[in-house]
Formats: C-alpha cells, structure tokens, sequence
C-alpha cells in the first residue's frame, strides 16, 4: 500500500532543515521534544517521527534514545590527533594563521548578528557577555569563547555557524594563549576590554559595520600582541 504520508514526511523534514539554516537549532542542539513540534509545525506527530527520521538517515541530526535528537555538526569537528592539530600544538605560526582567519570571520559573524540577531540572541549574548566580565580575566577563556561563539550563533549563517565550530578546540586554545600571555598586562588587558564592549554595543545597537570594525580590530590586536610579545620573550605560553 502506498504511503501517502511520505510527501507530507518530506516536507516537514525540509521545514526543520530550515530552521537549522535559520540558526533556531545549531550544531549540538537539542531539537524541541515530538509534542513542541507539533504545535509549530501544526503537523501530527506521526508525520514528525517520519521527518525526524528523514533528517537521521541524512545525518542532519543525531537520535539517542532516552535522550532525544540532537543536530549534527554538518562540518566535522577537528579531531585532536589530526595533522592540522599537531601543528596547531607545535608551531606558533599556525596559531596566527587561525588568528587571521578568525579576524574575517568573527568580524563578518559580528556584522550579521547586528543584522539579524533576534531578541533571544541578543539575550544569549548579552548573557555570555556579563558572565565573562563578572570572571577572574586570568581564568575567563572558556566564558571569552563562549561570548564569540554567541555572537556566531546569532549570525543565522549556518555555513558560518559549521565552520567555526568544527574549529571549536583550536577556537578555544586560542582563546586560552591570548588569556594567558595578555590578561595579566595592563596595556593589552584594557584594549581587549575595550574592544569587547565595542563589539557588544554595536551589535545590541545594531549598527553592523562598527560591529564588524569592533570585531576584526579585536582579534588582530590580540594577533599582534602575540606576535610581538613571543618576539621580545622568545616565546608564548599556549595555554
């Protein structure tokens, strides 16, 4: 017998890949629960197991039972045994090559959130934000990360998005060298600061090229600092 629900199946999965390319549901998410789904879709939930199901077999989300379904990362994560992550580990200058291709993207990620950020998003950052300034600056890496990665989340680009999470761990490591070898010295300390609460007011103020001004000057000042701090020391401290 035919299965006339499949189309309809069909249809709702594409609907939730929308949403997923929309940013309403990022990389390791949870997806909203059967009951939620239904109420906005305005579907029944035999055609959401079908879509949900749809979207498993894509690889789009990820399905554990107990637990829920969770989307996928659409661009896999750097493993840490990689090559790209040795020598990312041994050689500085992959670290400012990752600094330099942070200045594009995060600089871009900020424009867009200024854009398109939504109320939740600008909460979300808003949040990150406050709980960075309120930590120890000398221990505050995974909270400064967690403020970037809000900004990203609410540029509603899922390319943009994927990307930068599959270079969550360098992200972070970088992160973590500019932390430790710039939080303790005034002068880079208060420029960092400073960029910061620039890149946060333009962005709730939506004026997009002060955000992506505020976010590239960010990221090559921490670039630069680096740079010449291992020149005059002969050496950084990488986390």
């Amino acid at each position: 017998m035919e299965n006339r629900s499949a189309p309809v199946a069909y249809g709702v999965a594409h609907r939730l890949e929308q949403l997923i390319l929309e940013g309403d549901y990022k990389p390791g998410h949870k997806i909203p629960s059967e009951r939620q789904l239904t109420e906005r879709l305005g579907v029944s939930r035999t055609l959401i197991r079908e879509a949900l199901k749809e979207l498993h077999g894509r690889g789009i989300i990820d399905t554990f039972h107990g637990k829920g379904s969770f989307v996928s990362g659409i661009i896999p994560e750097v493993p840490n045994e990689s090559a790209l992550m040795h020598l990312f580990h041994d050689h500085s200058r992959t670290l400012y090559d990752l600094m330099e291709v942070r200045e594009q993207m995060e600089g871009h990620a900020a424009q867009l959130a200024a854009e398109r950020g939504t109320k939740q998003d600008f909460y979300q950052i808003t949040k990150a934000f406050e709980a960075m300034e309120e930590a120890d600056a000398l221990t505050n890496a995974h909270l400064d990360h967690a403020f970037h990665r809000a900004i990203a989340n609410a540029s509603h680009n899922a390319v943009l998005i994927h990307v930068l999470n599959s270079l969550k761990s360098m992200m972070l490591q970088s992160v973590e060298a500019a932390v430790s070898n710039l939080s303790h010295r005034e002068e880079f300390k208060s420029q960092m600061d400073k960029h910061h609460h620039q890149i946060y007011n333009a962005i709730l103020s939506r004026q997009p090229q002060w955000a992506h001004r505020a976010a590239t000057a960010h990221v090559r000042h921490v670039r630069e600092s680096l740079q010449h701090i291992e020149k005059a020391e002969d050496g950084i401290i990488r986390s």
